[in-house]
């Protein structure tokens, strides 16, 4: 016996289509759960930011991207560097993430913890995992560079679980 659709649910249609807006992207992507990472770079000072827009873009060679805003605070160096540091965050780490996401932080004072790794960039001890990427490209896209990374180095031993960013929080896994 196979199940029948119930056609008496309500389907949900909105009134009007919303038109293409910043807010109705926010508003989409709110419903998309995503990993976080913290991307960092190195120039006259070490630099980083929180971000949920990080891809695996190819195996070989093995290259990611993410984006960041021309805007930030980061950008000025992210736009020089020639690597870039990324990491993964453990569900245990939301303060890690709120720092680098918060505006105006030293983000690399205590507690954060963190060492020079290969190519100078800056990595951030205790994490689930770490890249460094040698930057390919840097593509324009609106307010926002996707910036293309080839990975040079790397660890993938941590433990944990990922921390998730949904609905505006910071989220683990639940089982």
């Amino acid at each position: 016996m196979t199940a029948s659709p119930d056609l008496s649910a309500p389907l949900r249609i909105p009134a009007q289509p919303l038109e293409g807006s910043p807010e109705l992207l926010r508003s989409v992507f709110r419903q998309h759960a995503a990993g976080v990472a913290v991307i960092t770079a190195r120039g006259s000072r070490p630099v980083g930011f929180t971000a949920t827009s990080l891809n695996s873009v190819a195996a070989d060679p093995p290259m990611i991207s993410f984006g960041v805003g021309t805007g930030s605070s980061s950008w000025p160096v992210l736009a020089e560097a020639e690597h870039i540091g990324v990491h993964i965050l453990a569900e245990d780490q939301q303060e890690l993430a709120a720092t680098f996401a918060r505006s105006g932080a030293d983000r690399f004072a205590a507690p954060t913890r963190w060492r020079t790794g290969p190519e100078g960039v800056p990595v951030l001890d205790g994490v689930l995992a770490w890249l460094v990427c040698r930057v390919v490209a840097r593509v324009p896209a609106g307010d926002h560079r996707i910036v293309l990374g080839q990975v040079v180095a790397g660890d993938p031993a941590g433990h944990g679980r990922p921390l998730l960013y949904h609905q505006g929080r910071f989220n683990a896994l639940r089982d």
